[in-house]
């Protein structure tokens, strides 16, 4: 399912109490939510598109669902593409040997081990040949993996991001997408999380902060935008 979309709150100007402002002129008026734009060099990354995260009963619900059918087109664009994909998936050791801070704040990721049924891709997004798999015992998909390393050896500089949940495991990745100077582009409907507040709150604020925020069929009209404009120079 869709959530509405996140409408930011109107509060009142501490500088003019007479004065209604919103969020985003807050935001605005402090030079956030400035465009990035994309470079030369597009990749995907699918961050934790996994049985357990699809799952309301263990760590998905809400709009999860809806995020992996959208995904699905997304990757299909990026295969056309021959685009750099990279899946990621938690993984910890049966013994939790490899366990830190962040498993003992949610324990229950412990359940995540390499054959458990439910640390596996899902199905409808299942990786080919070519496609990097990443396994992680932290939030973010670069955190102490070979992630950065392999984008870059393909001369990846802008990465489109899906995943979930918007709010922990895609929100942690953007963040060090763009501190590692990747374009991060946050692909909006291929993003899910358990709950829709916090899916929309985030998507808020990468939007100002961290990433550009296109829908599928936005970034996939932007990518053969910058085609065009490349044959034409």
């Amino acid at each position: 399912m869709r959530g509405k979309p996140y409408n930011a709150a109107i509060i009142t100007s501490p500088a003019h109490p007479d004065r209604d402002v919103s969020e985003s002129d807050i935001y605005a008026a402090q030079g956030f939510g400035a465009r990035i734009g994309p470079g030369r060099c597009w990749g995907l990354l699918l961050v934790d598109f996994t049985v357990g995260f699809r799952d309301p009963l263990l760590f998905g619900g809400g709009n999860i669902d809806a995020a992996i059918e959208h995904t699905c087109e997304l990757l299909a664009f990026a295969r056309r593409e021959s685009l750099p994909v990279a899946h990621t998936r938690v993984v910890y050791a049966d013994d939790g040997s490899d366990a830190g801070v962040f498993a003992r704040r949610i324990p229950r990721s412990l359940l995540f081990t390499e054959s458990s049924p439910i640390s596996q891709i899902v199905a409808e997004l299942a990786p080919v040949a070519g496609e990097r798999v990443i396994s992680k015992t932290e939030p973010s998909a670069f955190f102490g993996t070979s992630l950065a390393p392999w984008l870059f050896a393909r001369g990846v500089d802008t990465l489109l991001i899906a995943g979930c949940t918007t709010s922990g495991c895609v929100r942690a990745s953007v963040v060090d997408a763009i501190s590692y100077n990747f374009r991060p582009i946050v692909v909006s409907d291929c993003v899910g999380d358990r709950a829709l507040e916090p899916h929309h709150a985030n998507l808020f604020d990468m939007r100002q902060k961290y990433a550009d925020v296109m829908d599928c069929a936005q970034a996939i009209a932007a990518f053969h935008a910058l085609r065009a404009s490349r044959v034409q120079q």
